[in-house]
C-alpha cells in the first residue's frame, strides 16, 4: 500500500515568489472582522465589483483582487486575466472577502506560509488585551473553539468507589460550613425566590436527585441553540430544571462567595410572565409554581398523569405529591361520598387554642426536642399539631354547600373532613398568615407565634386513623391491602428548613432556616449566619419542611462517632 503523497505546489506561486518579495507586507492590506474573519482593507462605503462584468460582490460568487495590478475579477475573468496578461505574476490574486490566495491559471486556490502567517498575526492583533486576573491567551496558533467531546457515563475504578462510600457530600465539610450552604445574592426584592431556593437546595430527595446527574443540563433536550437565537424559542426552550441544576453546581462546588441566580430568575419571568417584575411576590405560590414548572420540563413517563393522583410522574411530585382524602357524610342517612385529591402541600389555618373536641382519633403528647404539646390541652398558643387536628377535623358544610346524596337523591346538610391517605416524602406546611376580606375590604398579617416539633408523627392524621376512630378496626382487612397504605415507621418525619416572614403585608423580608448537622442556620439572602435553636422557635414560620425519618440524614451521630 502506498502513502498518498502531497500535491505538487502550484508552478506560478512559485515564480511570483522568486520575482516578488515575501507575502508578509500583505499584513497591512489585511483587517478583522468582529467574528474573526480575515478580509481585504478598503473603504467602508466601497463595494469591490468585477471589472469586466460589474456584478457586485455575493455570498454565491467570490471576487480575486491581482497581486500585481489590483484589478477585481470574478473567477471567470479572473482566468481570463492570468491567461491574457503579458507579463508575469497576474495569475496570483486574493479573496477580497476571506482572504485566501488563488491561482487564476490553476483555478483553485493555493497556499504560501508567509501569506498564512501573516493572516494569523492580524487576527491577533485584533484580539483585546488581557486582564491582570485573567489566565495567559493561548498562542496565536491555537484553535479558538474547544472540540466538541462525545459526552461518556463515569464509572467509579475501586479506589474511587471506595473513598465516595466513605464520604457524604452533605457532611464531607466541616460543622462551621457544611458542604452546599451558600448565600444568594438578592436582585430586587428576590427574598421570596432565595428563601424557596435555599429549602429546595437541601431537600434530602430533591437534592440527591440534581447531584446524582439524574437531570443534567447538558444533555437536556431543551437546551437547544435555538434557544439563543429567537424569543419563541426561547419560550419553548427554557428548562427550569437546568438551571436548578446549574445552582445545585453552584452552592454544592465549594465556593462561600454569594452566588447570583439571575438565570433561573430569567427563566421563571418566562414561565410566569404575569409576575415578571421585581415586586415582591409570595413565597409559597413561587414555591407551588417552581414545582408545575419542574413537572412541565422533566417527566419520566409520559404515560402517568399526575391527576391520577400517583405522583411519580417526575422527580418535584416524587418528593412533594401527597394525597388527600375527602369524606363527606349526609347527616340524614349516613350515607359518605370519597374523593381523592394529589396535594403538593398542606395549606393550615392558625389556630388560637380554643378549640375542643378536635375530632382527631387518639391525639397523641409530643415530646420532640425538649418540646411538650398535647393535642387535647386547650391553650391559647398556636401549635403546628393543633392545627393539623384542626385541618383533618369534621366540619359541617354551610346551607349554600349542601351535599347532593345518592341514596336521598336530593341535596342534604353534611360533614366534611379531611385526612392524609398517602405522605409525601417531603412534607410542606404552608401556615395561612396572610388574611383576604373581600367584604371589609382589607387584609392583615396575622401575628400569631406558632410551636412547632423538630420531629413530627404523622400518624394521627392519616385516613388510616381517623377510619379507625369512626368505625373501629372492622375496616382495616380491605385498608392493610390499599398501595397507599402507610407503616407507623414512615409517619415519623424531621424538620430540616423553616421559611419566616418578618414585617408586615406591603413591606416583608423572607428568610431561611435550614438544619445542617443538626445545627441551624440563617439564611437572610447573601448572608448566612449560625443561630440557636431558641431563634428557630420563636420565628413567624410561614412554610415548614420535613422529611421522612428514613431519608433523614442524621449527621450529628456521625460527628459523634468520629
Amino acid at each position: 500500500m502506498t502513502t498518498p503523497s502531497a500535491p505538487p505546489p502550484c508552478p506560478h506561486l512559485a515564480a511570483y515568489r522568486h520575482t516578488t518579495r515575501s507575502l508578509r507586507f500583505l499584513r497591512r492590506c489585511l483587517r478583522v472582522r468582529p467574528l474573526g474573519r480575515p478580509e481585504i482593507r478598503r473603504e467602508p462605503r466601497e463595494l469591490p465589483r468585477c471589472s469586466p462584468c460589474s456584478s457586485p460582490t455575493s455570498s454565491s460568487s467570490r471576487l480575486y483582487a491581482c497581486l500585481s495590478c489590483a484589478a477585481v475579477f470574478c473567477p471567470t475573468h479572473a482566468a481570463s486575466h492570468a491567461s491574457a496578461s503579458t507579463s508575469g505574476g497576474h495569475q496570483i490574486a486574493v479573496d477580497v472577502d476571506r482572504a485566501e490566495l488563488f491561482c487564476g491559471a490553476c483555478g483553485d486556490q493555493v497556499y504560501d506560509p508567509d501569506f498564512d502567517h501573516a493572516v494569523v498575526l492580524a487576527q491577533s492583533s485584533s484580539l483585546p488585551p488581557p486582564s491582570a486576573s485573567a489566565s495567559p491567551s493561548p498562542s496565536p496558533a491555537a484553535p479558538r473553539k474547544r472540540r466538541r467531546v462525545e459526552y461518556r457515563a463515569w464509572a467509579p475504578d475501586p479506589a474511587e468507589f471506595a473513598l465516595i462510600s466513605s464520604a457524604d457530600p452533605t457532611t464531607s465539610a466541616s460543622a462551621a460550613a457544611p458542604a452546599g450552604l451558600r448565600g444568594l445574592n438578592n436582585l430586587g426584592n428576590t427574598c421570596f425566590m432565595n428563601s424557596v431556593l435555599q429549602a429546595l437546595l437541601h431537600a434530602p430527595p430533591l437534592r440527591n436527585y440534581f447531584l446524582g446527574d439524574r437531570h443534567n443540563r447538558y444533555l437536556c433536550p431543551r437546551q437547544t441553540p435555538m434557544r439563543r437565537r429567537s424569543a419563541e424559542a426561547n419560550d419553548k426552550a427554557a428548562c427550569l430544571a437546568c438551571d436548578l441544576d446549574e445552582i445545585y453546581s453552584a452552592a454544592f462546588s465549594g465556593e462561600r462567595t454569594p452566588y447570583s441566580p439571575a438565570k433561573f430568575l430569567y427563566s421563571w419571568w418566562q414561565h410566569a410572565s404575569n409576575l415578571a417584575s421585581y415586586e415582591q411576590q409570595d413565597a409559597h405560590e413561587f414555591f407551588i409554581s417552581i414545582l408545575d414548572h419542574i413537572h412541565e420540563n422533566i417527566k419520566d413517563d409520559q404515560h402517568k398523569s399526575h391527576a391520577q393522583g400517583h405522583g411519580d410522574c417526575c422527580i418535584a411530585h416524587r418528593v412533594f405529591s401527597g394525597i388527600l382524602r375527602s369524606d363527606v357524610t349526609c347527616t340524614h342517612c349516613g350515607f359518605t361520598s370519597t374523593t381523592f385529591e394529589p396535594c403538593m402541600d398542606i395549606s393550615l389555618d392558625l389556630d388560637a387554642g380554643y378549640n375542643n373536641s378536635l375530632g382527631v382519633a387518639n391525639p397523641k403528647v409530643h415530646v420532640r426536642n425538649g418540646e411538650r404539646s398535647s393535642g387535647g390541652t386547650n391553650t391559647k398558643v398556636s401549635t403546628l399539631m393543633r392545627c393539623l387536628e384542626r385541618f383533618t377535623r369534621a366540619e359541617r358544610l354551610d346551607a349554600e354547600q349542601k351535599f347532593f346524596c345518592e341514596r336521598c337523591k336530593e341535596r342534604q346538610e353534611s360533614l366534611k373532613q379531611m385526612s392524609i391517605r398517602r405522605l409525601p416524602l417531603v412534607s410542606c406546611f404552608h401556615i395561612k398568615r396572610f388574611e383576604h376580606s373581600s367584604v371589609k375590604k382589607m387584609s392583615r398579617k396575622v401575628d400569631h407565634c406558632l410551636q412547632f416539633p423538630f420531629s413530627l408523627d404523622m400518624a394521627p392524621y392519616l385516613s388510616s386513623s381517623i377510619l379507625r376512630s369512626r368505625f373501629g378496626n372492622r375496616i382495616f382487612p380491605s385498608e392493610a391491602s390499599d398501595a397507599d397504605s402507610v407503616s407507623e415507621f414512615s409517619s415519623e418525619f424531621e424538620i430540616f428548613a423553616v421559611i419566616m416572614h418578618s414585617g408586615k403585608l406591603e413591606a416583608g423580608h423572607y428568610v431561611t432556616y435550614l438544619r445542617l448537622n443538626n445545627h441551624w442556620y440563617k439564611c437572610d439572602d447573601a448572608w448566612v449566619t449560625r443561630v440557636e435553636e431558641h431563634t428557630v422557635r420563636t420565628s413567624q414560620a410561614y412554610m415548614l419542611f420535613y422529611v421522612q425519618k428514613t431519608l433523614y440524614y442524621k449527621a450529628c451521630e456521625r460527628a459523634t462517632a468520629v
